[in-house]
C-alpha cells in the first residue's frame, strides 16, 4: 500500500483521477482513457505530475569527483545547466537505477534524480561513498521539498513559453535554466520520458498548485499514458525493465552502453563491464513487433522453434501504432534486427519480430 502521496493529490481526486500505487506512492494512473491522453502527448501536448520521482541534491569541493565514482557516465563533462542521462551501479556492473543527473546552472553543485521510493537509498549510498573516500560534499535527500512536473507532446515549447518568464524554446535538449512560472522560480529542463519534445519543471512543493493550475488548459495525463508512450519511445522502466535482483542486468545488456564512459579514472563496476567488453554479453535488450493482436506482458517467455532464448519485461497495445510491441531479452545470437522468434502468450505460441526498440524512429503510425 502507498504510503505517500504527492501535494497536489486533493486536486487530482476532485478531478475524478484514477490512482494507483508506483514506488510507495499513491499516484493518478489516468485523468481520462490511456489512450485520449497518450494521444494529446503524442499530437499536441499533455501535463504530468511526476512529483513521485526522487531527487537529491549533491554540492561542495568534492561533488563532482563523488558523482564520477557513483554514475557510469562523464560528469566532467557538463557545463553549467547541462543535463546527462546515467546509470548507478553495484559493484558487479549491474544496475541498481537509472537517472538523469543535472549541473545547477547558476549555483555550484548538482541534483540527480533517481527512480519513485529511491530517494533514501540514493541519498545513504552517495553519503557512505563520501565518507569512506574523505570527500567534502553536502549531500541532501530533496524528495519532499521539490515538486515536478512533465508538459510534453509537439507544442509543449509553445506552451510553457506562454506561461513562463524568459524563453525556454531557446533551452536545447538536455540542458536546463531557471525561469519563473506564476511568479515561482522554477528550474525548467528540456528533458522527459514520452519520446517527444517538451520540459520538466522542478519547484518548491508548497507551490505546486500554482504551477499545476498555471497548465489547466491542457490534458492532465497519468502514470498510464506515461508508460505507453515510453515503451513506444523504447526507453526503460527502472524496476522492470532491469532490477538489481529480479531483472540483474548492466547497461550493455539493457543497450543503454551509451551512458558509460570508460575513459573515466573510476567508477563503480567499471572493471566487469570492461570484462564484459571484452569478452561479449549472452542475452541483450530488443525491441519486439508481435505479429498477432495478443498482448506480450512481463515475464512472457521468448523462443526460437520451441527453445526458450529469454523473456519479456514491458509490453503493451501501442496506442500510435494500433499493435502489440514489447520489450525483452534475447540471447545474443537472436538479437539481430529482423530475427523472427515467438513469445508465448496464455500458454500459446503468438510470432513476433526482433525490432529496433525505438519504435517511433522506425514504425509507421496506424
Amino acid at each position: 500500500m502507498a504510503d505517500q502521496k504527492p501535494a497536489l493529490y486533493q486536486v487530482h481526486k476532485s478531478s475524478g483521477a484514477d490512482f494507483t500505487d508506483f514506488g510507495g506512492w499513491e499516484m493518478p494512473v489516468a485523468f481520462d482513457s490511456i489512450s485520449t491522453e497518450h494521444s494529446a502527448v503524442r499530437q499536441s501536448v499533455g501535463v504530468f505530475d511526476v512529483s513521485h520521482m526522487s531527487e537529491v541534491s549533491v554540492s561542495g569541493p568534492d561533488a563532482m569527483q563523488l558523482m564520477e565514482y557513483l554514475t557510469s557516465n562523464s560528469i566532467g563533462e557538463l557545463a553549467p545547466g547541462d543535463a546527462q542521462y546515467s546509470c548507478i551501479l553495484n559493484n558487479n556492473g549491474i544496475i541498481i537505477d537509472d537517472t538523469v543527473v543535472y549541473r545547477y546552472p547558476t549555483t555550484e553543485g548538482y541534483l540527480f534524480v533517481p527512480n519513485a521510493g529511491h530517494g533514501e537509498q540514493m541519498t545513504d549510498r552517495w553519503r557512505k561513498a563520501a565518507t569512506k573516500r574523505e570527500l567534502v560534499v553536502d549531500i541532501k535527500n530533496k524528495t519532499q521539498e521539490i515538486g515536478l512536473i512533465a508538459v510534453q507532446g509537439p507544442d509543449a515549447v509553445n506552451t510553457v513559453e506562454s506561461v513562463a518568464t524568459g524563453e525556454v524554446s531557446s533551452i536545447d535538449r538536455f540542458t536546463c535554466q531557471r525561469s519563473k512560472i506564476s511568479n515561482v522560480d522554477c528550474l525548467v529542463a528540456r528533458t522527459g520520458y514520452t519520446g517527444e519534445d517538451g520540459f520538466e519543471i522542478f519547484f518548491p512543493v508548497s507551490d505546486s498548485e500554482m504551477i499545476w493550475n498555471a497548465f489547466e488548459d491542457i490534458q492532465s495525463c497519468g502514470l498510464g499514458a506515461r508508460n505507453t508512450l515510453r515503451l513506444e519511445a523504447g526507453l526503460l522502466l527502472s524496476g522492470q525493465d532491469f532490477h538489481p535482483r529480479d531483472e540483474p542486468r548492466t547497461p550493455l545488456e539493457a543497450g543503454l552502453e551509451f551512458t558509460v564512459d570508460m575513459t573515466k579514472n573510476e567508477f563503480i563496476g567499471q572493471d566487469v563491464l570492461r570484462e564484459q567488453e571484452r569478452r561479449g554479453i549472452s542475452q541483450r535488450m530488443v525491441g519486439l513487433r508481435i505479429e498477432e493482436r495478443a498482448i506480450a506482458r512481463h515475464g512472457h517467455p521468448l523462443q526460437h522453434d520451441g527453445t526458450e532464448i529469454g523473456h519479456v519485461t514491458s509490453g503493451t497495445m501501442s496506442p500510435t501504432f494500433n499493435r502489440p510491441l514489447a520489450l525483452g531479452y534475447v540471447e545474443e545470437s537472436y538479437a539481430k534486427e529482423g530475427t523472427s522468434i515467438e513469445v508465448e502468450i496464455r500458454g500459446k505460441p503468438a510470432d513476433a519480430t526482433v525490432q529496433n526498440q525505438r519504435f517511433l524512429d522506425v514504425l509507421e503510425p496506424n
